[in-house]
């Protein structure tokens, strides 16, 4: 069942290739108030008939939403109530990936050019399903990059009913760039969402792009009503750890690495047992012990480890002993 209060305060991006359910089992262990995202589900995939797997999670996720893709409305009607009946917190729209692979799909950050067709697909969802329907954008497009467009699309949009943002501050390039530049070279204007919040002040805006740190997600959510972190996230998870006392005001003891690897370590023997490969769930936990003693014997020992047949647990075990252990916190899991 879907949870009835969601908190966008902080939440972790989509990330293809990233937020798998492995992965987000791993951060919901770090963290029980950041809002967890899928990976961009295509919209299509799911009208064909793919759902059941593409639209699998674990329970213990939530609050998670579910993102698509996708420019249809009556294909994201279906997927907005398949993600009601598997029990999602949210569904978002995909406005904002700039690949040419997304936009020969006519979805992704080129929709910016088109808002009333976003407004139609964004009704097309609330008409299917009790779930919130919230849109994840860029700044804008190409030459379409003023503030006068911006704010322009978000009232079409909003005017279809979504109250909710999620802006990533920088404008997107659809020829010319990758999406990986995409996420570095064009500028961040964190002043362009933060205007957005003084001119909408009955949406919520969340700002996304270039966040490295805990204090920096603070400092933004004095002009934002919520944080949303990408890459920084999922190389460090370890920040999600101190997330909950520093954004949410959790006095419960924060878990050491140590802690949540062996909190971890049920998981993946159920799923080992069910026939997923290790390095399907390890490769989430490569970048746990960035910046401690110890880092680089722990990414080595589990990428060569988990290479050898039968391998289990054990492997990550091993890599655990090359850490020092860290002061307990308590028993924080009990």
């Amino acid at each position: 069942m879907a949870s009835a209060l969601i908190t966008r305060r902080c939440s972790v991006a989509p990330m293809m290739g990233c937020t798998d359910p492995h992965a987000r089992y791993f951060l919901r262990l770090c963290s029980r108030h950041t809002l967890l995202y899928t990976e961009m589900v295509p919209a299509q995939a799911v009208w064909h008939g793919r759902g059941e797997r593409l639209l699998a999670y674990n329970s213990e996720e939530h609050s998670v939403a579910v993102q698509f893709g996708g420019s249809d409305p009556l294909q994201l009607a279906y997927c907005a109530r398949m993600a009601e009946v598997h029990g999602y917190d949210e569904i978002n729209l995909n406005v904002g990936c700039p690949s040419e692979r997304v936009q020969a799909g006519r979805f992704g950050a080129c929709l910016m050019a088109e808002p009333g067709l976003v407004a139609e697909l964004v009704t097309a969802m609330r008409q299917a399903t009790a779930l919130p329907v919230t849109v994840k954008t860029r700044i804008g497009i190409d030459q379409q990059d003023g503030y006068a467009a911006l704010a322009e699309f978000v009232e079409c949009v909003a005017n279809a009913g979504c109250r909710t943002f999620i802006v990533h501050a920088r404008k997107a390039w659809l020829k010319g760039l990758s999406p990986k530049e995409n996420r570095t070279r064009p500028p961040l204007r964190y002043d362009r969402v933060h205007q957005l919040k003084r001119d909408f002040p009955e949406l919520e805006i969340v700002l996304n792009g270039g966040l490295r740190t805990l204090e920096q997600a603070e400092e933004q959510l004095a002009f934002v009503d919520g944080v949303m972190l990408g890459r920084e996230a999922y190389r460090n998870p370890y920040l999600l750890a101190k997330a909950d006392a520093q954004l949410f005001n959790d006095p419960r003891p924060v878990p050491t690495r140590h802690e949540l690897v062996q909190a971890y370590l049920p998981y993946i023997e159920r799923q080992l047992a069910a026939g997923v490969r290790l390095s399907g769930m390890t490769r989430h936990l490569l970048g746990l012990f960035q910046g401690r003693p110890g880092a680089r014997a722990w990414r080595s020992h589990l990428s060569v480890g988990v290479a050898r047949s039968g391998a289990g647990v054990e492997v990550i075990e091993q890599a655990l002993r090359l850490v020092p252990r860290e002061l307990e916190s308590g028993a924080v899991f009990a």
